[in-house]
């Protein structure tokens, strides 16, 4: 069998939002592209002021665009984009003021809830002048522990409104999780649901503000909004009175391109999370460009993507709206009383853009579902993202799913807030390859002496050249030591992202998984200190040491624990230890395997050695033990056989 698995007709070549982008560079005499998509993202590269400026104006990106595009900078992070830019994140949402419908809500009990473009428009105004009422200003940050539902949307965009700085978890986080995050920011604003529902289980939200206030004194105030019930049972602030009596306000104060409009978190696989900011127009460009010139978004498309609050991809399928596209949210297990039941949703809202994790296609896959039954007639594109899509699921979507879709398997991550590498429709879909590099983003892959590798060899995925989504800043790093650590301590002046990666002779790319000891359990990154702060808390534990393994076509969380002496490792404690991990984390840290272990290998300095234990689970060489103080130690782990 070929592993060539679909070709786009000269129909929906024509069609599509990144022909009108060639038409365009070749009617002004710019570029050839002649439906190459490799010569397209070379011109990109080669010429990055005349491509972003072009995205500008093509993308109907509102605002003053200023005389200069690119503000150089020998450090590659100090690198600005239009650095004389003004303009409003929210208002580039909110263009639309129609009565169709801008987000549609499901939650996994089936109920529903949509909002058209002139309630969100209204709704967003009227949030926004409460914001001012409560004296927030300018940077001040918003932090939300909620779900992935309207509300939520509303609170984002009433927040970028007013050039506040956001910040969002998704409630499966126990409260630890969130005050490790939070903490940091210092917050002025909560905005909390009042609880969530997640496979048939109602969680409650509101007894768990107290303590939350009680750890992040630098919150003055709390908006409590209703999931689908009717009693107001709380001494806060209440999101549906806000709507209800405030006025509108609609001032749209324009800022600078880089003024920060989120914080994302980092995995904490050495310490606290790192709090990773991102600009307005940063995001705002980088997310148009995917969404439209990658994944062929129109005006009146139908996005849906399955994510949490936590995730990056909540951020993109938001920006959806900047595409005048309707977006549709789901909140909940996938799987709840029936496994059809995200498919069942795209039938019913005729979804044009179906975006999901491997995960879940792998599950499909693995259950012989079929997708054949269903009307799926306007579904233009799949993405998959989260972790790689292997080579069978690749097949199965197009003997299962859709035969002729456009089936997207794109990655990225929280550092970027965007895609790296990513689908275009101008190529060919080859199985377990991302079809390219995204436009604009000068993406190679280095040996570990950082040359760039011919041929087909494995090895570190760096982007060359600075880009408009990087991280504005982290916070709380004065002295830039978090952000030349976590991308440039690899390689000098050069962008490595931390993926394993091969480039493929279609010019395309394989990711392998990442090249350090994060842990990404269905494509959600997890640290190990996260984990690690929670084992440590029993009596019986010694020292913990976490891995993820390759299983099955994604990664599990194995948990070594040493223990004290005449300890064992028994069903109570290991009950034990999965509940305090899931209470005060979120249930995607719970270990797989949880394993009694004599001994816990560290370098000369003491550090845990993770990436030695991980190599050894997984079945591969260990480059450099003479760094290991106690090498003997391995010799357990040799000899386990986790299958």
């Amino acid at each position: 069998m070929t592993d060539l698995l679909w070709s786009p007709s000269e129909d929906k070549i024509k069609k599509s939002e990144l022909f009108k982008f060639c038409e365009f560079l070749e009617h002004n005499k710019i570029i050839q592209i002649n439906q190459n998509y490799q010569k397209l993202w070379q011109w990109s590269v080669q010429y990055p002021e005349k491509f972003w400026s072009t995205c500008w104006d093509l993308l109907n990106i509102k605002g003053e665009k200023g005389s200069k595009i690119i503000e150089h900078h020998n450090i590659f992070h100090k690198t600005k984009f239009f650095p004389d830019a003004r303009l409003n994140f929210a208002e580039n949402l909110l263009s639309r003021k129609d009565n169709n419908t801008a987000i549609h809500f499901r939650s996994e009990n089936n109920s529903e809830k949509k909002i058209t473009w002139s309630k969100l428009y209204e709704s967003v105004c009227k949030l926004s002048a409460f914001y001012k009422k409560i004296n927030l200003k300018k940077g001040d940050r918003v932090a939300a522990y909620v779900p992935n539902n309207i509300e939520s949307i509303v609170s984002f965009l009433a927040s970028s409104k007013n050039g506040y700085i956001w910040s969002s978890c998704s409630p499966d986080f126990g409260i630890q999780g969130v005050v490790d995050r939070f903490f940091q920011i210092d917050p002025q604003l909560l905005i909390v649901a009042d609880h969530y529902y997640y496979n048939g289980k109602k969680f409650n939200l509101l007894d768990r503000i107290p303590e939350i206030l009680q750890k992040i004194p630098s919150i003055k105030n709390v908006i409590v909004f209703q999931y689908g019930s009717k009693v107001d049972n709380h001494s806060y602030f209440s999101y549906e009175r806000i709507i209800e009596d405030n006025k509108i306000d609609e001032t749209f104060e324009k800022f600078e391109f880089s003024h920060p409009v989120y914080i994302l978190y980092s995995s904490g696989t050495t310490g606290f999370p790192k709090c990773i900011v991102h600009g307005a127009g940063n995001a705002l460009i980088e997310q148009k460009k995917e969404l439209i010139l990658h994944c062929d978004v129109k005006k009146n498309d139908r996005l849906f993507y399955f994510t949490s609050t936590g995730w990056m991809m909540w951020n993109w399928l938001v920006a959806g709206l900047s595409c005048e596209a309707s977006i549709y949210l789901y909140d909940g297990s996938p799987f709840y009383k029936d496994t059809a039941c995200l498919i069942k949703y795209c039938e019913q809202h005729q979804f044009t853009l179906f975006g999901v994790s491997a995960k879940y296609i792998d599950y499909l896959k693995k259950e012989k579902f079929s997708a054949q039954e269903y009307k799926l007639d306007k579904l233009r594109t799949i993405t998959s993202t989260g972790s790689p899509l292997v080579k069978e699921s690749f097949v199965y979507v197009y003997e299962h799913v859709k035969k002729d879709v456009h089936l997207g398997s794109i990655s990225g991550g929280t550092d970027v807030v965007g895609v790296i590498n990513i689908c275009n429709i101008f190529s060919n879909i080859y199985a377990g390859e991302i079809q390219g590099p995204s436009l604009g983003l000068d993406v190679d892959v280095f040996n570990e002496q950082g040359q760039s590798i011919i041929g087909e060899e494995k090895g570190e995925l760096v982007i060359k050249k600075p880009f408009p989504s990087m991280p504005v800043k982290f916070w709380n790093d004065t002295d830039e030591s978090k952000i030349m650590s976590a991308y440039f301590s690899k390689f000098a002046n050069i962008w490595a992202h931390g993926d394993y990666i091969q480039k493929t002779k279609n010019n395309g790319y394989i990711i392998y998984g990442r090249s350090d000891a994060t842990l990404k359990p269905g494509g959600v990154r997890i640290g190990t200190s996260e984990i690690y702060r929670q084992v440590e808390t029993f009596d019986e534990i010694i020292e913990a040491l976490v891995i993820g393994q390759n299983y099955q076509d994604d990664i599990r969380v194995v948990l070594f624990v040493k223990l004290k002496e005449k300890i064992n490792l028994n069903d109570d404690l290991i009950s034990k230890i999965k509940n305090k991990i899931k209470s005060n984390c979120s249930p995607r840290h719970v270990p797989s395997l949880i394993i009694a272990c004599p001994d816990i290998p560290r370098t000369k300095s003491g550090k845990i050695v993770e990436i030695a234990v991980k190599k050894i689970i997984n079945g591969e060489t260990i480059n450099n033990i003479q760094a290991i103080a106690n090498p003997e130690a391995l010799d357990f782990y040799k000899k386990l056989n986790l299958k």
